[in-house]
């Protein structure tokens, strides 16, 4: 690599701060907005995902944690590899106060002093098995498994399936599939992808980009392609920020993803590397047994499910995490 600085960005949200509650019941929720509760309840295993960044990925550079202002108690701010980034101090003050995930992704190039390379969680991904610098970015590219699939209603509720087709419209807006295809086949046509590449196969013929599959993991990004998506469609950016909860007319942070795939700029990287669950009332085995088998390097342990008994299910799950990393990290006081 000509620069081996890969840093982490993970955004937290405490969804029992008074103050933070006050502040949101401020603002009226629109129609094709997202306020569920869901969207901010705490499972309350944060110390985990630090506890496995360490153990996994002691070589990262730093990691800024993102938060509205509030800091959990355990947490020790003064360790070298950790800088806690308040909404304030990278995101312009016309977008705040925001309550909206795709506000403070948009904006994650601003942070002061990220490095160009850096791979961003939410507080739900989780990394599970050792990984290295070269899992993320190889060749100063980052590493991402592009797979194309048709377009259908996805995600927990309407609004996501809208802005998935919003991130394809500006793709399809900016680029023309058979170009992107001639300059990059074999970076969408790799035996990386297994099975998946019947998907973009089957989907060749088509002049348009339908959607990629998103696993939801974390994504390794590069911040230029955030400067170069805010100078070509700053319009469509701009209005998602504007807006104080998740809307169905945004763009979320798949839209660099896209971007990074229809210019080229990244590297294949295998289907297995990791794997999104969704929390259920009837056992959650497969997150279970990833979590003790390490078979996956990421995994996202994903709370959409309004039905939840979710005073059970956490104690599951924490549990399973707590059996998994003992030990307090340096993170911890």
């Amino acid at each position: 690599m000509k620069n081996g600085k890969i840093d982490f960005v993970i955004t937290w949200v405490d969804g029992n701060d008074k103050e933070w509650q006050e502040e949101k019941s401020k603002y009226q929720q629109t129609d094709g907005d997202d306020n569920r509760v869901v969207r901010y309840r705490d499972f309350d295993n944060l110390k985990y995902w630090f506890r496995a960044a360490e153990k996994y990925a002691s070589w990262v550079n730093k990691i800024y944690f993102v938060t509205w202002g509030h800091v959990p108690e355990w947490l020790n701010t003064e360790y070298s590899k950790i800088k806690v980034v308040n909404h304030k101090d990278f995101i312009p003050e016309e977008y705040l106060p925001t309550f909206s995930s795709h506000t403070i992704e948009l904006n994650l190039h601003r942070i002061k002093g990220l490095s160009e390379k850096f791979v961003y969680f939410n507080d739900d991904i989780f990394i599970n098995d050792f990984v290295k610098p070269t899992d993320f970015f190889k060749n100063d590219l980052p590493c991402d498994d592009c797979v194309e699939t048709a377009l259908l209603p996805m995600g927990d509720t309407p609004q996501f399936a809208n802005i998935t087709a919003n991130d394809i419209f500006y793709i399809n807006k900016n680029f023309n599939k058979r170009s992107v295809l001639c300059k990059n086949i074999f970076k969408y046509i790799n035996l990386k992808y297994g099975i998946n590449n019947l998907r973009t196969i089957c989907l060749l013929p088509f002049p348009k980009y339908s959607l990629f599959k998103n696993s939801h993991i974390c994504n390794a990004y590069l911040k230029s392609t955030f400067n170069e998506v805010w100078q070509k469609e700053y319009e469509v950016l701009n209005n998602t920020c504007l807006h104080k909860f998740r809307n169905s007319d945004d763009v979320n942070q798949y839209i660099f993803r896209y971007w990074q795939f229809v210019t080229g700029k990244f590297m294949p990287r295998s289907t297995r590397f990791g794997k999104g669950f969704e929390l259920n009332n009837n056992g959650n085995g497969g997150v279970i047994s990833a979590i003790r088998h390490s078979k996956l390097k990421c995994i996202c342990i994903n709370d959409s499910d309004t039905n939840l008994n979710f005073d059970e299910v956490k104690s599951i799950i924490n549990n399973e995490l707590e059996l998994k990393y003992p030990e307090k990290s340096k993170f911890e006081k």
